[in-house]
Formats: structure tokens, C-alpha cells, sequence
């Protein structure tokens, strides 16, 4: 049966490589049980409908991915859209967390639809290098200023708005050494380095009585705090456009990116360099995200972990499958959950925040044009704590630079039609 169905021997693996692959990508990712139903319960949102949505949306698209596009890429509920989900859109913006679910489920339909039609290898082909890695390096800018304020390293300050908190508080101490344990572990290819750190963290905190109120509940949290209560009606306004753009974005380069990225590593591009069944892969993504919209979580994309699966023979979608039944069986985990202070997720943050700013590292730093509008929108983003207005600066830049310095050609048209779609929404004052 998995021969039929994966094409093993096609692949020159086996069930028990791929079981293994699976596993191995699963310690790498399953921080994000903990941390997505942190950062998502400060909208008000249940904590416990989070953690069981978490599970369920990471289990959908991993399990689509294996069956349909038979790809060893994961997926989860993605870092950094989570954030921009709670504390910008929610918290900045103050739009209600239904109606940001509904953001989420339209994102999801859109990015469908053009995974269908042509569009979405002309937009994705279209845009610039430099402002692809600078949309990651922005968010993982963006997750490190979240991390500095959970861990209590920043306060807020009336007169330069931020400024350094107690840094000798038992909080900021165990923070600092779940962190540098993250970086020692990963160093030494231990695997699961950021979900130790979390549980290192934890440990520590309830030693030093630094955990608070946590508690231990043995029954797994209902669904139904969060389930079906998207507000798609809500989405629609005008108001929402700047942030469904945001979001699908997002995803869609994310996510194009990991499939290249891992496609490559993996040896399954073909000589052209292009990853066969993409479609597939992409269509998995975006039902992914539209099935964690009605469950209550933020959107669903493949994850760059999935690499290290790949790095353990990982060939094909029985690797996905295997962690999308590990998703489903974590639901068991629900008790310890409740025993994870908020402050030990930050160590993890700040790490993950690291590795997305070395996208950086890859601009053309020898052409302003290109670097220039990059770090802009990479900058704008934790400083406005708003993804949306990051990627459309990066866009209005960029198509500037490039017209006033004579370099008109050096852009696509999907450049200059996407920027001067931005400027029209920040001109009609529907871009927040």
C-alpha cells in the first residue's frame, strides 16, 4: 500500500526512513504547540481551543500534503503570522478575533484561487529577491521585539517608547539561559533544540517559583470556543484589504520559498529547476489555512523544519503524514500545556527570530536600489507592528528607486502595479 502510494522505491527510501524523517521534523516544529496558543490568547481567545485548533491544522495540511502532493514538507500554523495576527491586527488595529479569522479564511480562498489559475507563478516569479528575504527577515525582526516584551527585557517609557526593563528579574535570567541553550543545542545538531528549550525554561521556572498561576488540566481542551466563529462578513471591509494582501503574501512566498528551499536539499527539482506538482503542494497550503480559519487558528504554511527530515532520508509524503499523525496524537500533551508560563515561550521566539533575519545576508549589498528598499521593509514592520505596512513600503520603494535612478527595465510589471495598488490604499486611507 505505501508503495502505491508513495513511490518509495521510486524515491530510494523506505517506510522506516520515512517514519523516522517524520519524527525528526516533528521535534523541530512541535514548539508551535506551545507557542501559537500563547501568542493567540492574548486576543481573548480560548488558550485550550487554541492548542486543540493548533493540533488540527498542522494534522490537515500535513496529512494533504503527504496524500495529494506527496511532498515530505510539513505544515503548522506559521511564527511570525501568528504574531502579526495577535498583536497587529487584534491588538493594533483593534479588529475583533472572529474578524480576523475571517481575514485568515479569505486569505486562504484567494491564495487558492491563484495557486489555480496563472497568477500565482507570475506574482511569485515577478518579485524581487531582495524583497522576498526582506519580508522574512522583517517578520523574524518583528517575533524578536514580541520576545524582548514577553520576557520583560523591554518596558514601555512615555518618552522614547521603549526602553531596557529589569534585567536582574528571574523572568529576564531564565529567558537569557533558555536562549544560549537553544543556540548550544542547535550547534551540536540536537534535534528538537527549541522545544527542550522551552521545557528547560519551564523546568526552571517552576524550580525558582518564577511559573505563577500554571496548572495541570487532564481533560483535553473543547474546540468549540473557537470553532466556525470566523467573521468573514467583517473581513470584507475595506479596511481588512491591506491586511488579506498581507497575509496571502506571506504565505504564498513562505511557502514557496520552503518548497524550493527543501525541494532542492531533497534532490526532487527537476533539471529545470522547477519543483514538479507545486500546484499540489500550494493547494495543500492554502486548504490548509482555510480549514484552520473554521477551527480558530491563524495561517497555516510549510515550515522550513521540514529540512531536517529531509537531512534523515525523508523522499516523499509519508514523512508529512507521519508528522500529521504525530499533530493528532499530541493532543494527549494537552495537560502539560497548562504548565508553561508565558515567558518560557520568548527563548524559542528570539531564536527563530534569528535564523529569519540571516535573509538579510542574501540582499545585493553592492546595489542600493535593491538593499535599500529591503531593510526599509524590514525595519518598518517591527516598528509599526504591522506586517502589511512593511511589505507595501518595500514595494513603494523599490518601484521608486528603480524609476528615479533610470532602472526601470530592472523591475517586473507586477512590481509597479503592486506598488501603485499600496499607494492607492494608503491615498484612500484603507491600508492599517
Amino acid at each position: 500500500m505505501f508503495e502505491n502510494l508513495f513511490k518509495l522505491s521510486e524515491n530510494g527510501t523506505t517506510v522506516r526512513i520515512e517514519v523516522m524523517a517524520g519524527l525528526t521534523t516533528f521535534l523541530t516544529m512541535a514548539y508551535i504547540i506551545i507557542v501559537n496558543p500563547d501568542i493567540m490568547s492574548t486576543t481573548g481567545m480560548d488558550k485550550g481551543a487554541l492548542f486543540v485548533a493548533t493540533c488540527l491544522a498542522a494534522a490537515v495540511g500535513c496529512l494533504i500534503m503527504g496524500l495529494w502532493a506527496n511532498y515530505p514538507i510539513a505544515l503548522a500554523p506559521g511564527l511570525g503570522l501568528n504574531a502579526f495576527f495577535a498583536f497587529g491586527v487584534v491588538g493594533g488595529m483593534g479588529v475583533p478575533w472572529q474578524t480576523a479569522l475571517g481575514v485568515i479564511f479569505l486569505s486562504g480562498i484567494f491564495f487558492l484561487i491563484i495557486t489555480i489559475l496563472p497568477i500565482r507563478a507570475w506574482i511569485i516569479n515577478a518579485i524581487p529577491k531582495s524583497l522576498k528575504m526582506s519580508i522574512s527577515a522583517g517578520i523574524g525582526l518583528f517575533i524578536g521585539v514580541i520576545a524582548l516584551q514577553i520576557a520583560g527585557l523591554t518596558v514601555d517609557h512615555p518618552a522614547t517608547l521603549v526602553t531596557l526593563g529589569k534585567v536582574t528579574s528571574i523572568e529576564v535570567i531564565l529567558v537569557a539561559v533558555g536562549f544560549v541553550g537553544i543556540i548550544a543545542l542547535d550547534r551540536i545538531g540536537m534535534k528538537g533544540a527549541i522545544v527542550i528549550g522551552i521545557v528547560g525554561t519551564t523546568v526552571l521556572a517552576h524550580i525558582f517559583g518564577a511559573a505563577g498561576g500554571t496548572e495541570m488540566n487532564f481533560t483535553i481542551p473543547s474546540l468549540a470556543p473557537t470553532f466556525l466563529q470566523l467573521d468573514i462578513v467583517g473581513a470584507l471591509q475595506y479596511s481588512m484589504i491591506s491586511v488579506i494582501i498581507a497575509f496571502l503574501f506571506v504565505d504564498m512566498f513562505d511557502t514557496a520559498g520552503t518548497l524550493i528551499g527543501v525541494s532542492h536539499r531533497a534532490g526532487l527539482l527537476d533539471e529545470d529547476g522547477k519543483l514538479p506538482r507545486m500546484g499540489k503542494a500550494l493547494s495543500a497550503d492554502s486548504i490548509a489555512t482555510i480549514t484552520g480559519s473554521m477551527v480558530g487558528s491563524s495561517t497555516v504554511t510549510s515550515y522550513i523544519e521540514s529540512a531536517s527530515g529531509v537531512r534523515e532520508g525523508g523522499r516523499t509524503g509519508l514523512t508529512a503524514v507521519t508528522v500529521g499523525i504525530l499533530f493528532i496524537l499530541a493532543l494527549i500533551l494537552a495537560p502539560i500545556i497548562g504548565l508553561v508560563p508565558r515567558f518560557a515561550t520568548a527563548p524559542a521566539l528570539l531564536f527563530v527570530a534569528v535564523l529569519m533575519v540571516r535573509g538579510l545576508t542574501e540582499l545585493d549589498w553592492d546595489d542600493v536600489t535593491e538593499y535599500g528598499p529591503a531593510v526599509l521593509a524590514a525595519v518598518v514592520m517591527p516598528f509599526t507592528f504591522s506586517i502589511a505596512h512593511g511589505i507595501a513600503f518595500g514595494f513603494i520603494t523599490y518601484a521608486a528607486a528603480k524609476i528615479l535612478s533610470g532602472r526601470f527595465s530592472e523591475a517586473s510589471p507586477a512590481v509597479y502595479i503592486l506598488a501603485v495598488g499600496f499607494g492607492l490604499l494608503y491615498g484612500f486611507d484603507l491600508i492599517g
